[in-house]
């Protein structure tokens, strides 16, 4: 089990939209910019007029590190801890796990696809490998 996110008006779509397949990012309707972590306000161009949008969910290891800490007893480790590079939605970076491969099977620059693990009503983006 993984420690949740306290869900709110500006976080909800982003950790809710697994349950429709769809991996949601802020995005500003005024400027085109994405917005990670979600915020009410534009980080590019100051507007509020910002709402989320579902991307692709395709991105490419930026970098990464194998844990080997379990953390809680019931963690299985190694797991690999990377940064994803969201394709469709420039400068967004997510910190997720890689899942679905041996740990050796990582590394920088691979393509990526985002899947989702529910945990109660959270949809925790996870990714795995493009083959």
């Amino acid at each position: 089990m993984r420690a949740l996110p306290r869900l709110d008006s500006l976080n909800r779509d982003f950790w809710t939209g697994g349950e429709h397949g769809e991996l949601r990012i802020m995005h500003c309707n005024d400027c085109d910019g994405y917005i990670h972590p979600p915020r009410p306000v534009c980080r590019h161009c100051l507007s509020e007029n910002v709402s989320a949008k579902a991307v692709s969910g395709r991105g490419v290891i930026d970098t990464y590190t194998i844990n080997h800490q379990a953390w809680h007893p019931k963690m299985e480790v190694p797991f690999v801890i990377a940064r994803v590079a969201l394709s469709d939605a420039p400068g967004v970076i997510i910190t997720s796990n890689i899942i679905g491969c041996s740990v050796d099977d990582v590394d920088i620059g691979d393509e990526v696809s985002v899947v989702f693990e529910q945990q109660d009503d959270v949809f925790i983006p996870l990714f795995e490998k493009v083959k």
